[in-house]
């Protein structure tokens, strides 16, 4: 026993034998429980010292209703909600997320994950006040405004939720168990020696049926896209681990409305905007064929949230990740917007008078009906509006849960509502209260 202690603490000062291999066991068990931690996925160290509303230039401000998807601290600690702002902070209306009433504890999301470990990722508000969100890798629900299930969809879909002009819906899904092979690869997929994570398109009826569903990586082989693969580090045969099987990593899907079509020539309406994250590629196919129309890489780092724009071009949340706590190294998220037709790309944020903004992961933008930016700083808990000029004009920043930590925005989006359209909600309540 003396003997072992003492090689021990050698082993450990030298650096000898097992020493090295401790060390890497230990890394995956900390990035492996980090996954699966509930409290991981919901908050980040705290980046800003003041939090609620600041108005910048009041006038600049498009109007309309902000809606946001995060968590709050509640009975029993942190809770998903979704809420409904007005521009000074009002809660116009909210729903409150149960997640173990949305899917039973036996429904097991992507890398063995229960329903009551995912966090709520992508949402989408309608018209009526319905809801639908995503509880990543589980599935996806839809809630009227009173925050009653209507249906619930079980397919371990995540990330973001986008409607067609038909009222279906679009969103990533990844299979529950890693594989190799494919109803188009049944002999597996060229230069993929391990299984995968594989990823896969829904297409969702309104009332929350399968359509159809596309395999990812048998779009990018079938276009000699599979290049790409060999940018990231595939799996080695027989380790084990949540990183090493997620190469592709999709977090976005958007179809083309017919009424933005005629900007697009090189597009058809339907055809789907893509992003596939640890590939850094974005690519428009057409769901049909299969055809892919247009895809580009550089210069992306680990992008989110691509739109097709009334412009003509294609504008993306640019992580621009370089592994630093405030991206000092690169200089933070960008703004990209790509015109397809003439190939070329320009930087719309930040500019010389924005201040800085970065998330290292997640991520969302959205241009708005007066030319101003949405922009969530997801893993620091803060939401920007930006003029053309890149200057800030109103901002949120989430109240911290604790002196170091802050809950994570997942989603910030603009809605052209007013106060008495949402009062004609079921559930709705006319007096709000002041978000905190």
């Amino acid at each position: 026993m003396v003997f072992s202690f003492l090689y021990g603490f050698a082993a450990r000062w030298h650096g000898w034998f097992p020493n090295r291999a401790l060390e890497q066991a230990s890394k995956q068990i900390t990035a492996f429980t980090s996954t699966f931690s509930p409290k991981s996925a919901l908050v980040h160290p705290r980046a800003y010292d003041r939090s609620g509303i600041r108005v910048e230039r009041s006038r600049e401000m498009a109007s309309g209703l902000i809606l946001l998807t995060s968590s709050w601290t509640g009975p029993g600690g942190l809770r998903p909600e979704l809420r409904l702002l007005d521009r000074q902070g009002e809660v116009v209306h909210s729903w409150r997320i149960a997640r173990t009433a949305l899917f039973p504890d036996s429904a097991v999301g992507l890398r063995g994950a229960s329903a009551t470990r995912r966090n709520i990722h992508g949402s989408l508000l309608l018209p009526d006040g319905d809801i639908l969100v995503t509880l990543n890798y589980v599935g996806t629900v839809r809630l009227d405004a009173c925050g009653r299930v209507k249906w619930t969809y079980a397919r371990g879909t995540h990330h973001s939720i986008a409607q067609a002009h038909d009222g279906s819906f679009w969103v990533p899904a990844s299979g529950q168990k890693p594989s190799r092979t494919s109803p188009a690869h049944p002999d597996g997929f060229p230069g993929l020696d391990s299984p995968i994570y594989q990823e896969w398109l829904h297409h969702v009826s309104p009332e929350g049926h399968l359509i159809e569903k596309i395999n990812v990586l048998d779009v990018l082989y079938a276009n000699d896209l599979e290049r790409y693969l060999a940018k990231v580090s595939q799996p080695e045969a027989g380790r084990e681990g949540p990183t090493m099987k997620d190469i592709l990593h999709v977090n976005d899907v958007e179809p083309l409305a017919p009424s933005m079509a005629e900007a697009f020539p090189e597009f058809e309406a339907g055809d789907l905007l893509v992003s596939i994250r640890n590939l850094h590629l974005v690519f428009v196919f057409d769901p049909r064929t299969r055809d892919v129309r247009w895809h580009v890489s550089a210069p992306l780092l680990q992008q989110h949230d691509p739109d097709f724009l009334p412009s003509g071009r294609v504008g993306m949340f640019d992580n621009n990740e370089d592994f630093t706590k405030r991206g000092t190294m690169l200089g933070g998220n960008r703004i990209l917007f790509f015109n397809p037709e003439a190939d070329s790309m320009t930087v719309q944020f930040p500019t010389a008078q924005s201040g800085p903004l970065y998330t290292e992961s997640r991520g969302k933008w959205q241009q708005l009906p007066n030319g101003n930016m949405l922009i969530t700083e997801s893993n620091v808990g803060r939401v920007v509006e930006v003029a053309p000029s890149g200057r800030a004009v109103w901002e949120w920043v989430h109240p911290s849960d604790r002196q170091s930590t802050v809950p994570i925005v997942s989603k910030a989006a603009h809605h052209s509502l007013t106060r008495e359209a949402v009062s004609d909600w079921p559930c709705s309540s006319v007096d709000g209260h002041r978000a905190e």
